[in-house]
């Protein structure tokens, strides 16, 4: 229902003109201004996104150019030792890390995990060829890079295969880090030809052996574990 606004009169839905003084009765939902710009375009544009080969190729470059430079740079000028293998292998860590992850995405994560064990082993290579040591390579570098390879191995799997979501992600973290933990003080007293004895990775292979026996009780119970997922929002 609408009024004239110069007489108050009542007018038709379809009034054109206000019947009683002939004023012309204007509709402020139907005013179009003609030759308007309107404040946004009509159009909608996007910036491209970004494809995962150009992120690929801009790594690749990167790491190449850090490489190349840091080698020449130690050839020419800064010659006193081989320093520049520590940039060029981790350079190499880099790529192998970020690059294949992008562009071949569809990889199984195993092959991932295994490319990146060989990618930290030659980097260590690189430094004992650097520091003209070694020893602390084949016996203790090399093993602990394959024991954190074996694990995480496991882990992945175990994360695949197996029950899934955040409870049981949290077993499986803790189940790996008591690995880890173990496996790496058993290399370090044969690295150091000391008795095989457990000391400090005994600690966290209790707490984590609780924690646990904690998460597979309220796995196991219906009702606590929907309470936990309540209380934690998950």
């Amino acid at each position: 229902m609408s009024y004239c606004v110069n007489c108050g009169v009542e007018l038709d839905a379809t009034a054109k003109n206000c019947p009683l003084c002939n004023t012309p009765v204007i509709n402020p939902n139907e005013i179009k201004k003609e030759g308007a710009i309107p404040p946004f375009p009509k159009e909608r544009a996007q910036v491209d996104e970004v494809q995962r080969a150009d992120f690929g190729w801009l790594v690749s470059m990167v790491c190449l150019a850090t490489a190349v430079t840091c080698g020449v740079l130690n050839w020419l000028a800064f010659n006193g030792s081989l320093w520049s293998l520590a940039v060029i292998g981790a350079c190499i860590v880099l790529w192998v890390v970020l690059v294949p992850a992008v562009i071949y995405h569809k990889w199984s994560p195993y092959v991932y995990l295994l490319l990146d064990c060989a990618a930290i082993i030659l980097y260590l290579y690189l430094i004992a060829r650097m520091i003209g040591n070694y020893g602390w390579f084949e016996g203790l570098g090399v093993p602990l890079v394959i024991c954190t390879w074996g694990v995480m191995e496991l882990l992945t799997l175990a994360s695949r295969k197996f029950l899934k979501g955040i409870l049981a992600r949290g077993l499986y973290g803790f189940t790996a880090l008591a690995l880890l933990c173990v496996g790496y003080e058993i290399i370090i007293d044969l690295f150091c030809e000391n008795p095989i004895r457990l000391s400090w990775s005994a600690v966290v292979l209790t707490v984590c052996i609780i924690v646990d026996i904690a998460i597979i009780t309220t796995l196991s119970r219906r009702r606590l574990r929907n309470e936990v997922r309540r209380r934690l929002h998950f």
